[in-house]
């Protein structure tokens, strides 16, 4: 038996279970996992897995800035070098494991962008859905029909307030350098 935030609820616009998180009314096509590549989807499902193990209520900016970094090697070059990659990766691993950040367990709401209620997903923190959206927007800008890594890692970037950009300065990254790289 599925938990309920592993099972897609009624609203999303897609009927699948394995589909990613869109809420009815959202941009874009019906099935959204048509607009991601096979690579991200893999990837949102790794982020989906990580949170239950977690015992985190939701999939969260830093369990998908984890799954994509694991799982990207576009998105591990994307960094200045494979030290960074170390340390990006070494405070999501306390996180997982229960050591390190203070938000470990609880809801992620950046504050960044206002909460819409019917824009909200079951199991996933309304800053992990901006982020979705705004991968498959920016891929689209450029014409392409599918959101990568990189578009994803781009727009997790660009939310100042995310837990994604936490992880990534407490690691010594430069997030506003790296959201301007990737643009």
């Amino acid at each position: 038996m599925q938990s309920p935030s592993s099972r897609m609820p009624e609203q999303f616009a897609s009927t699948r279970t394995d589909s990613v998180p869109t809420p009815a009314g959202s941009v874009g096509p019906a099935d959204t996992d048509a607009r991601l590549t096979a690579e991200l989807v893999s990837v949102l499902s790794g982020a989906r897995r990580r949170a239950l193990r977690d015992g985190d209520a939701q999939v969260d900016t830093a369990h998908l800035l984890h799954s994509l970094i694991e799982a990207d090697p576009e998105v591990r070059a994307a960094f200045d070098g494979g030290h960074q990659v170390a340390r990006v990766l070494g405070y999501l691993v306390q996180r997982s494991i229960g050591y390190g950040l203070r938000w470990q367990g609880t809801v992620e709401d950046s504050g960044a962008v206002p909460v819409v209620r019917d824009r909200t997903v079951p199991g996933w923190a309304p800053p992990a859905v901006t982020a979705l959206t705004a991968a498959m927007e920016r891929a689209a800008r450029r014409g392409d029909p599918r959101a990568g890594g990189l578009d994803l890692l781009a727009a997790l970037a660009a939310d100042r307030q995310c837990r994604a950009v936490e992880v990534l300065e407490r690691a010594g990254v430069d997030a506003r350098s790296l959201a301007d790289r990737l643009a």
